[in-house]
């Protein structure tokens, strides 16, 4: 018989491997919950840092950050001059190591607009100085590879033009000590270096958008009419607010170089001219206010040149015959505007050209203003030249904001290079009544529509204008071959919004035009073109079924074969 004896004190292997599992396994779940807790508490406090302490840091910094000087924008808050950290090349002669020759080679070969003699005399001086007061990253970096220890890179405030000469007649610039040299730049001078106010960037009066077009269309004009300058301005008929100012040749106000500074004269607030022809419609409006012309059918004797004091005032197209306000205005007669002007007298034409300061500088904010050529004498001659646009000399911009008065309702606004507000506009002055400006307004529209304006006429933008041809003056008279062709127009003439004038400076003549040189031919088309570009961008779309309504002055004009 066999006996099986259990060994006393052990237990079955199950139970005790089962026992220690367990423990061995609690454990480890208790270690594995407090690593993934450790885990997600970091992931949190990251997360947190991410999202709260990098907006928190932001919040500071905007809040905080206030530029060396403030941004300059347009209407729509696009920077046109910004103050940025910018590098800075630095140089200590008594730390150069290396060969000074090679380095002011190396030098020019970097900035090549600099000679490497220039670089020499820099590093022999004996004295730290400038290398490049601006530096793009690019420059720094391969002057930086060069390995000199006695260069250095600081980084200074600089100021910056992001749109280079776009708008540069405006903006003007600063100087390298940071201050405001000309244009807007030195108007806001105190208010761009203000503490308080430089962190708000100050809003202007102009659109990059129309000031683009505006500057594109002339610069096109002035290439294809070999026009030594060309200038033009658009301006909102209601606010005096001036929304692109464009002056050619211009300059880039990032680098003034030489060339930059001869084409610094601002052609629409600068440059005085006898803007001939523009003016006549001006001097109807102040014969209907005076109530010298009364009866728009009247006729005037236009047979032949009008002989005063020794003087004979000529048309350049000769119709030969008796003609009323509405043809001379359509075919532009120096006859017919002189007369109306004697009509008028010298002292009513010089007080109603006194009222819109057409005596004084130009109401704007920059500094650079043309003071008109005014008559010294005003005898019975000169009112009646002055009639047609001779013998007094005006900026353009002084066109503009009298054209604005002519058809926005007979209110004369100064003009503004700073933005607006809706109901802040400025109340202005009267200085034509609402019937003349009506008047005037179907005036303006018939010479686009059939006198020497049509090249200005955009389908759906109703525009109304006239054109203005004057040869400049030379010693012992006129140049008749140096020519200023301007076209002064509004749209739309139903409801004027904006003015715009454009001028050339002695454009010629090309197969293009003709071989023409007037207003006609080289200046309103470029109205005609920028117009629809500029419309949309606005508010003004095209409409084919408005327009002001002129019928009963059509039938005033003569129709070849079929009398009036």
């Amino acid at each position: 018989m066999n006996t099986i004896a259990a060994m006393p004190g052990r237990r079955p292997i199950t139970a005790y491997s089962g026992s220690v599992g367990t423990a061995t396994y609690q454990r480890l779940m208790i270690l594995a919950l407090i690593f993934v807790a450790a885990v997600l508490l970091i992931i949190l406090r990251l997360t947190s840092f991410a999202l709260f302490e990098e907006q928190k840091s932001f919040r500071s910094l905007s809040t905080t950050y206030v530029p060396e000087r403030g941004d300059i924008v347009d209407r729509r808050g696009v920077p046109l001059a910004r103050t940025i950290a910018a590098y800075a090349i630095w140089m200590k002669p008594d730390d150069i190591r290396g060969d000074r020759k090679q380095l002011a080679a190396d030098l020019e070969r970097i900035f090549p607009d600099e000679p490497a003699g220039v670089f020499y005399a820099k590093l022999t001086a004996g004295k730290p100085t400038y290398l490049r007061r601006r530096a793009l990253p690019r420059e720094v970096s391969e002057v930086h590879a060069l390995g000199e220890i006695g260069i250095e890179f600081p980084r200074e405030p600089e100021r910056l033009y992001p749109e280079y000469d776009l708008a540069a007649h405006v903006i003007g610039f600063t100087d390298m000590g940071g201050t405001g040299r000309m244009g807007m730049e030195r108007v806001l001078e105190s208010r761009l270096t203000d503490p308080a106010k430089r962190a708000q960037p100050v809003a202007l009066s102009i659109d990059s958008r129309v000031q683009g077009a505006l500057r594109n269309e002339l610069s096109k004009a002035m290439a294809s009419t070999h026009a030594i300058g060309a200038a033009g301005v658009v301006l909102d008929a209601n606010t005096g607010e001036i929304v692109a100012l464009s002056s050619l040749p211009s300059f880039n106000p990032n680098k003034l170089d030489a060339e930059g500074v001869r084409n610094q004269a601002n052609g629409v607030t600068q440059s005085v001219y006898e803007l001939g022809s523009t003016f006549k419609p001006i001097t109807v409006a102040a014969a209907l206010d005076a109530g010298t012309v009364r009866d728009l059918s009247r006729r005037y004797d236009a047979t032949a040149p009008l002989k005063i004091a020794g003087f004979r005032i000529h048309d350049d197209h000769p119709m030969g015959r008796w003609i009323n306000v509405p043809e001379a205005l359509v075919n532009s007669s120096n006859i017919v505007t002189a007369r109306i002007a004697d009509d008028l007298g010298q002292e009513r034409m010089e007080k109603m050209l006194r009222t819109l300061r057409f005596d004084q500088r130009p109401e704007i904010e920059i500094a650079e203003k043309g003071l008109p050529i005014w008559p010294r004498d005003w005898g019975r001659l000169t009112t009646m030249t002055v009639g047609y646009g001779h013998g007094i000399a005006v900026t353009p911009l002084h066109l503009a904001t009298a054209y604005a008065a002519l058809v926005n309702g007979g209110i004369y606004r100064p003009s503004t290079l700073l933005k607006v507000q809706p109901d802040q506009a400025p109340a202005g002055r009267r200085v034509f009544s609402a019937a003349t400006s009506a008047r005037m307004r179907q005036l303006l529209r018939m010479i686009v529509l059939d006198g020497t304006g049509r090249n200005a006429d955009a389908e759906g933008y109703r525009i109304g204008g006239k054109t203005g041809s004057a040869e400049k003056p030379s010693a012992g008279g006129y140049s008749k071959s140096s020519l200023v062709s301007t076209f002064a127009a509004a749209f739309p003439m139903d409801n004027p919004k904006y003015v715009v004038v454009v001028t050339l400076d002695e454009p010629q003549g090309t197969a293009a035009t003709s071989f023409q040189r007037t207003a006609g031919w080289v200046a309103a088309p470029i109205v005609k073109r920028l117009v629809p570009r500029i419309g949309p961008m606005l508010g003004v779309l095209p409409d084919t079924r408005r327009d002001v309504d002129v019928s009963e002055l059509m039938p005033l004009l003569w129709r070849s074969g079929g009398g009036h």
